[in-house]
């Protein structure tokens, strides 16, 4: 557990709220009192000196951190599945909303801000991950994050490995749930594809696995978001061979070095390379001599060593002009550093430190299913130097993401897509007007982004949470407003996870700007 500073009792009075308010948390008090005597060990409310603490140590965006920002009047942490189960039935029975926070990366902070009264499920006390190397599998409970898994899986074995994000301080709860990405996806696919088996807290408090919630249930949490279902508990995950020695390497081209062709080349290589290989792109307007240009940087991951990787880029993608010495050797836990940023012969314990450098930040998503001439990029490039900051990341797809039916999981983005695009923009001042000014920025590149990108619908992931292209008030008409970023997120499977929801949760105690809503009564 973080080192909080100690709790005081929480039976106090909640006079930062209106009686109604305050009402309702003294009922979820109560009720979570009778059900556990560890509840000084579990609740936050803000009078406790740990309440601010604890509530903002995961707000991963400062934009979701001023005095403005509406808070939880609880923060309940849970140490035992028990005590989720408890709090469900508690805050359901009390009528108050609750908010589902695993490791707070959501990008626009739907998983600890909301306009109605609301408490905070604060999962980051379960983090216990086991791993069986004989039978090649793990559980991992909700609260874990990807660094303290990998960090798990490198303790017990060099030749396994699990195929989810770059980011290591992001929550396995939310990642796993919204579908799970990283740089093994075109040899392996999402994180979903992994997952075997889970356990998750139901509507009425019940503790149950995949054979208790049923095929439709467990289809729904990897992929659809939890959090629109219940509250993820743990997942059990089928781990993934890696060779002892992998290659990485990092190359920046600007548009005076080639970088406009070398990028369109890209675009008709990357899905159809060697499913062993990942090549990455940032795109990003940067100032040299003086003078605002395009840098686009290829980032790379390969599952094989470095004489490999240097002759089947020479043969494939020769544009690039990858040399032996553009390549590192390394082994696959040390490319999961690599790819986090640390420095070379950092240590595998970094993976285990969860503090994170916090920005104001914004992200949308988009799919490539055309490559884009060079003309239009060029027209891109142009839009991205006027605009100012706004960049881009391509993440290629193809290799397993296209043999995979698009049904299988919630998650629809199979073939067809050549790559995904995350919009991206970060910022430190903390003015209202520069929050204005980079959000209209991200917006308008998106805008011109129309012609270029997926139609009918305009796809979306997820997990670059983008509240921008719909929410919903979880009033009469949710399920029209739900319909209009639920098919942008998942396509065909919206339906499904309309029925699915209105089977287990038809009253919608599980719900969020962007939840999935239950068919109209």
């Amino acid at each position: 557990m973080d080192n909080f500073p100690s709790r005081p009792s929480i039976l106090v009075l909640l006079l930062f709220f209106p009686l109604s308010w305050a009402d309702s948390h003294d009922t979820v008090i109560k009720c979570l009192s009778d059900q556990s005597n560890q509840l000084s060990s579990i609740v936050y409310t803000p009078t406790n000196p740990s309440y601010t603490k604890i509530l903002q140590f995961y707000v991963r965006n400062r934009r979701f951190n001023r005095t403005t920002t509406p808070k939880p009047s609880l923060i309940v942490t849970p140490l035992t599945e028990t005590h989720v189960s408890a709090t469900v039935v508690c805050a359901k029975s009390a009528g108050i909303h609750l908010k589902i926070r695993s490791g707070g990366h959501d990008y626009d902070g739907i998983s600890y801000v909301s306009d109605d009264p609301f408490i905070i499920l604060d999962m980051f006390n379960l983090r216990s991950i086991t791993i069986n190397a004989k039978t090649q599998t793990g559980w991992v409970q909700a609260g874990s994050t990807l660094g303290e898994l990998y960090y798990k899986i490198a303790a017990i074995s060099k030749t396994l490995g699990f195929p989810a994000g770059v980011c290591p301080t992001v929550g396995v709860g939310g990642h796993l749930s919204g579908g799970g990405y990283g740089n093994m996806l075109r040899k392996y696919g999402l994180s979903v594809d992994h997952v075997i088996d889970a356990r998750i807290v139901d509507v009425n408090g019940r503790i149950m696995d995949r054979t208790a919630m049923g095929e439709d249930l467990f289809w729904a949490i990897r992929g659809g978001g939890g959090a629109s279902f219940g509250v993820v508990l743990a997942y059990k995950i089928r781990l993934v061979p890696v060779p002892e020695v992998v290659s990485v390497f990092r190359i920046e081209k600007t548009v005076a070095q080639n970088a406009t062709d070398i990028v369109h080349k890209w675009q008709l290589v990357a899905d159809k390379i060697d499913n062993d290989l990942f090549i990455r792109v940032l795109i990003q307007p940067v100032t040299i001599n003086k003078k605002r240009t395009i840098r686009a940087t290829f980032i790379s991951l390969f599952l094989g060593d470095s004489d490999r990787l240097v002759k089947l880029m020479g043969n494939d993608f020769p544009e690039l002009g990858l040399k032996k010495e553009d390549c590192m050797e390394m082994t696959w836990i040390e490319s999961v550093l690599y790819w986090a940023n640390f420095d070379n012969g950092t240590s595998v314990y970094a993976l285990l430190d969860r503090n994170s450098n916090v920005n104001f930040l914004k992200r949308k998503s988009d799919y490539v299913q055309n490559p884009i001439s060079k003309e239009g990029l060029e027209w891109i490039w142009k839009k991205m130097i006027e605009l100012g900051k706004t960049g881009f990341v391509f993440n290629p797809y193809g290799g397993k993401m296209s043999q995979i039916s698009p049904e299988e999981t919630p998650f629809p983005h199979r073939a067809g897509n050549i790559y995904k695009i995350q919009y991206s923009v970060n910022w430190d001042d903390e003015r209202i007007e520069e929050d204005k000014n980079f959000i209209s920025q991200i917006r308008r590149l998106y805008s011109y982004m129309t012609p270029f990108v997926s139609k009918s619908p305009r796809g979306a992931f997820l997990n670059y949470r983008d509240l921008d292209i719909g929410t919903t008030e979880n009033g009469k008409n949710t399920y029209d407003e739900g319909k209009m970023y639920g098919v942008k997120y998942f396509m065909g499977n919206f339906e499904r996870l309309v029925k699915v929801k209105s089977k287990v949760d038809p009253g919608n105690f599980f719900r969020n700007e962007q939840s999935i809503p239950p068919f109209p009564s």
